[in-house]
């Protein structure tokens, strides 16, 4: 079973770090973000902590977790091996950089986690070499290789329609919360609502929610009323557009 190491550790590295320790890997954490650090290593979980350096050299497999403003000044300083394999979850980082910071590493990826994926079900969009996330996190997460670097930037895009749908199902519960007097029971409706539908939904191919939205929104349903009255409003006409500005700006 490989050694995983982390140079960074924040909000997404720690998730991650917990999963692969409760999968019975040895994890060695780095120092940065002190506080986080010695939060997973008094977790129970058997995660170490260590300085940059030692945690490369202890580690099979490393993930960079650093912030795009210091990870050129940090990685090119660290004792790489030629059999190591690098997976970056770092915003700004180029493969190319990060080989020629890596080096002499030749097996590199880069992914797009969130949080969430230490209960699993997190998809990873994913550049590069996917064998080594593919490996750790396959069995729980979908791994999703893609042509190049700039379809990753799709996908941060795509990712922000989570706050938009959160906006809307705010906005539902709002609006059930004037008519019934309970804010609370509104809210509590609404979200488990559709994480209840969206957990049964079946996410394996393309069509899957056209399929479910068709079987909901059928002739004098009071879905077809929402769909109809949403469309008539022009508010899926402007998703394309927002989505290419937001990934415009990321380019």
């Amino acid at each position: 079973m490989p050694r995983i190491g982390f140079i960074g550790t924040g909000h997404i590295a720690a998730p991650m770090a917990r999963a692969l320790a409760r999968d019975g890997h040895a994890v060695t954490v780095s120092e940065r973000s002190a506080e986080t650090a010695a939060e997973l290593a008094a977790a129970g979980l058997g995660i170490s902590v260590a300085p940059n350096a030692d945690v490369v050299t202890q580690s099979d497999v490393v993930f960079l977790c650093l912030r795009p403003t210091v990870w050129a000044d940090v990685i090119p300083t660290l004792p790489w091996r030629a059999d190591q394999q690098v997976i970056s979850v770092m915003a700004g980082g180029a493969l190319a950089d990060i080989a020629k910071a890596c080096a002499p590493v030749t097996d590199l990826s880069v992914t797009i986690p969130y949080g969430f994926i230490e209960n699993g079900g997190c998809p990873l969009p994913v550049a590069g070499d996917p064998a080594a996330l593919t490996a750790l996190f396959g069995a729980a997460d979908p791994i999703l290789p893609q042509r190049d670097e700039a379809a990753l930037t799709d996908h941060f895009a795509a990712s922000t329609m989570t706050t938009a749908a959160l906006c809307l199902l705010e906005g539902a519960s709002r609006w059930l919360a004037e008519q019934t007097d309970d804010a609370d029971q509104a809210e509590v409706y609404v979200s488990n609502l559709v994480a209840g539908f969206l957990q049964n939904l079946e996410r394996d191919r393309a069509g899957r929610m056209a399929d479910a939205r068709e079987a909901l929104a059928t002739p004098n349903t009071l879905n077809l009323q929402m769909v109809e009255g949403m469309r008539n409003a022009g508010a899926f006409d402007a998703l394309p557009e927002v989505l290419d500005r937001i990934a415009a700006s990321m380019r």
